[in-house]
């Protein structure tokens, strides 16, 4: 395979002062067949000594300074046309790997001969807890083989994080403006995909409470969720095939949305109801023939979703937040 295998792009945005840990663990990896880009824009999140002391201290980390503040997407899109690798793995800088993450990843790619994507787990470790991430079950279940999307559909529903997966570096796109950039990325490198594999191990771990990446391009906000999967659904127009896909990335787009909705401080009391009737809109535009809601409480949220039942679902879930809390006394 080229050399060097895997290119690791890594915007240099520090909020959490955690860049230097990223770093320290990408510079233990035992696999050495890789090169960091570490992109360092205007913003001043940026910190510019630490990334210039990690570029002289190993030849394998070069710095790319941009002229103005642009955001994770343009970042991302600049690290990748100076890559080398044949693979990119996109990190932010309070991503942390295990010291043999890469060489298990090299391996994998040995076993199944080269594909176009490596999905692999995460965790997620705040206060002292971890979690296992969002799609450990669905992963397990995808075989040892290599598959398409066509054959594993269900792929589709798995959150569309550009970090837990190596993407070969050909048929990664550009980035489009906003939040939530990597949405319309992912799905689109996806279901192009002739060959994709899963290496069933946690590899990285994300030390935040959410998967949510605070920083987006200047101008951005969470309503830019929307434009990103209304991108992601234009991809499946004039594909054959793909009934099945469409149906699992409808709940992964729900999913999304009601999880942006609930997560706390992340839509303003002000706009939350158009926030939700945005989704709800969403939810009938796209919403499968025959499509069948899950189960439950979330299938409640559903429901009450595609209806447009804005003052219903506060209250749904303000009655269970008092549950909540009668049952804790």
């Amino acid at each position: 395979m080229p050399s060097p295998l895997i290119t690791v792009v890594l915007p240099a945005y520090d909020q959490q002062k955690q860049l230097k840990d990223c770093l320290d663990s990408l510079l233990a990896q035992s696999f050495r067949d890789f090169e960091v880009i570490l992109v360092l824009d205007r913003s001043p999140d940026c910190p510019e000594r630490i990334s210039e002391a990690y570029e002289m201290r190993d030849p394998r980390v070069s710095v790319l300074r941009l002229n103005a503040a642009v955001g994770i997407g343009r970042s991302r899109d600049a690290g990748t046309a100076r890559a080398k690798g044949e693979y990119l793995l996109f990190l932010d800088s309070d991503h942390v790997l295990d010291p043999d993450a890469l060489q298990a990843m090299a391996d994998r790619l040995d076993e199944t001969g080269g594909v176009d994507v490596l999905l692999f787990g995460h965790s997620r470790e705040h206060g002292g807890r971890t979690w296992p991430g969002g799609s450990a079950q669905l992963l397990s279940g995808l075989g040892t083989g290599v598959f398409t999307p066509l054959d594993r559909p269900q792929v589709l529903g798995a959150p569309p994080l550009v970090w837990d997966r190596l993407l070969r570096r050909a048929t990664v796109p550009g980035f489009p403006e906003g939040r939530y950039e990597e949405v319309p990325v992912v799905h689109q490198v996806m279901l192009a995909a002739e060959r994709i594999a899963v290496l069933d191990r946690e590899c990285v771990t994300i030390r935040r409470r959410h998967t949510l990446h605070p920083t987006g391009s200047p101008g951005s906000s969470h309503f830019d969720i929307f434009d990103q999967y209304r991108r992601s659904f234009e991809l499946l127009e004039g594909r054959e095939g793909f009934d099945r896909a469409r149906a699992f990335l409808f709940t992964r787009m729900v999913r999304h949305f009601l999880f942006v909705f609930d997560l706390a401080g992340c839509v303003p009391r002000a706009e939350r109801p158009q926030f939700f009737h945005r989704a709800a809109e969403h939810y009938r535009a796209y919403v499968p023939d025959g499509y069948r809601r899950p189960d439950g409480r979330e299938g409640l949220k559903f429901s009450l979703l595609s209806s447009g039942a804005y003052p219903a679902f506060e209250v749904a879930k303000l009655s269970h937040i008092a549950r909540g809390a009668v049952g804790r006394r």
